[in-house]
């Protein structure tokens, strides 16, 4: 790995940094432009406001100064230039014909600016008498100093500076807080690729980035635990196939050396070891077909409770074989959209596997009714039951708990119900208490008065 990467940041890092960078930049170049032209645009504003308050002032003691000598021949402007003076201005006065009538006389229209240095900033006021114009003042203020500019200048530039650092810092921790969990949650994911079945993220991120590690971790548990049901499913299989195949082996070879007579006795035990094997491969090529039921799926609308009638009579003559008493609470009709051979299968399934692990003498109860959360089909038995560690895993492929080596099975029958439920939008569950019994739950969705599934199951 990288320094960077080993820093937690790595590329997308640098990437999402510089990116954050030249954003937060862009915003500082820009508000700071924007805050220096405002401070020189104010700046102005406020001196030229400044400088009209002064002419306004001027103009009303020049009009006092020509109302008490009735005219501009008498006036005396000395407290109008005091006034003017004390603003650092310049004052010139006009008449109303545009002569200028201080600080001298004699010079005609257009002879008011010849006063007013280069680049000096002026303000005019009209010297109002009894309502009429009398004449106007002109102020000229010398070049206003850039003090106050600088000073502004700096303190924005200063903000800037800092706003930049602090963007730069909070942009950094950000890109390392996004980028960190990902560049850990790429290295377990490499390891894991690589063969370390024990990777895991193990981050604790907010938000979208926690929920990317928890769900990379349980892919990871699910990945092992398949891969322990692999390992687990070869071991099975090789059991369920080596005590067959072992007598019919033996049994051909006495045939073959005439070591036993081919009576019928003998022929018989060979042809039930024969149908053992046939069943696991059977066992097999249904759960292969249940996975692809979507596929093959025949929809008609189906009676759940005439469906779940004829599994129970089918498989009724081997649960009374096994000892069990069948007490049957169909309530119909229940209609579904469905394949009626799959559902058959599935009810067949779970009555089968009852029959398997069940007592002499225990009870079986198959409920089947409509509810508020669909059409509900209900297998319950007084038997053993099953333990809590085995539970979560009865309806995984070729599961089989310690209690169930004993019993004969591939452990593929629930795995198929659970197949051929889920392709019809339906749930099923187990639920058990040891030493009380096992209840297995299937739920489906209700057909609309279209003959379509209407109703979701929750």
């Amino acid at each position: 790995m990288t320094g960077a990467a080993r820093q937690g940041i790595g590329p997308l890092g640098r990437r999402l940094l510089a990116a954050f960078v030249l954003v937060a930049l862009s915003s500082v170049v820009v508000l700071t432009a924007a805050a220096l032209i405002g401070t020189d645009r104010g700046l102005d504003a406020a001196k030229q406001d400044d400088r009209q308050r002064v002419a306004d002032r001027v103009a009303r003691v020049a009009a006092q100064a020509y109302a008490d000598a009735g005219g501009w021949a008498g006036a005396d402007l000395v407290a109008a230039q005091a006034v003017a003076d004390g603003a650092s201005a310049h004052l010139v006065v006009h008449d109303a014909a545009g002569a200028m009538v201080w600080p001298g006389r004699g010079m005609g229209p257009g002879g008011q600016g010849m006063h007013a240095a280069a680049g000096a900033q002026v303000a005019r006021a009209a010297v109002t008498v009894n309502g009429a114009s009398a004449g106007t003042v002109q102020l000229s203020f010398a070049a206003a100093g850039t003090a106050g500019r600088t000073v502004a200048w700096w303190w924005v530039a200063g903000a800037a500076a800092g706003a930049l650092l602090v963007a730069v810092a909070v942009s950094w921790y950000v890109s390392r807080r996004l980028t960190a969990p990902l560049v850990r949650l790429a290295g377990s994911a490499r390891a894991f690729a690589g063969g370390d079945r024990t990777a895991r993220a193990g981050i604790r991120a907010p938000g979208e980035l926690g929920e990317l590690a928890r769900a990379f971790d349980g892919m990871a548990d699910q990945v092992v635990h398949a891969e322990q049901t692999r390992r687990r499913l070869a071991a099975d299989v090789a059991h369920e196939l080596r005590t067959p195949l072992g007598a019919l082996q033996a049994g051909l070879e006495e045939l073959r050396d005439g070591l036993s007579e081919p009576d019928p006795a003998r022929l018989a035990s060979l042809h039930d070891q024969a149908l053992r094997l046939g069943r696991v491969v059977q066992d097999m090529a249904e759960l292969s077909a249940a996975e692809a039921a979507t596929l093959s799926l025949r929809h008609s609308d189906v009676d759940v409770a005439r469906v779940v009638t004829a599994a129970v009579d089918a498989q009724e003559p081997s649960l009374r074989a096994a000892g069990l008493e069948v007490i049957r609470e169909i309530h119909g009709p229940v209609p579904v959209r469905g394949d009626a051979d799959r559902l058959h299968q599935a009810a067949g399934n779970l009555l089968a596997n009852t029959a398997r692990y069940c007592r002499p003498g225990d009870q079986v109860t198959v409920l089947v009714a409509a509810t508020g959360e669909g059409a509900m089909i209900q297998v319950a038995d007084t038997g053993p039951g099953i333990d809590p560690e085995s539970l979560p895993h009865v309806f995984e492929r070729l599961w089989r708990g310690p209690q169930s080596r004993s019993v004969t099975g591939s452990g593929i029958g629930l795995a198929v119900v659970r197949e051929l439920v889920t392709a019809h939008g339906g749930t099923v569950a187990a639920k058990s208490t040891p030493g009380r019994g096992a209840v297995f739950t299937i739920r489906l969705p209700l057909a609309d008065g279209d003959g379509h599934a209407g109703r979701t199951v929750r």
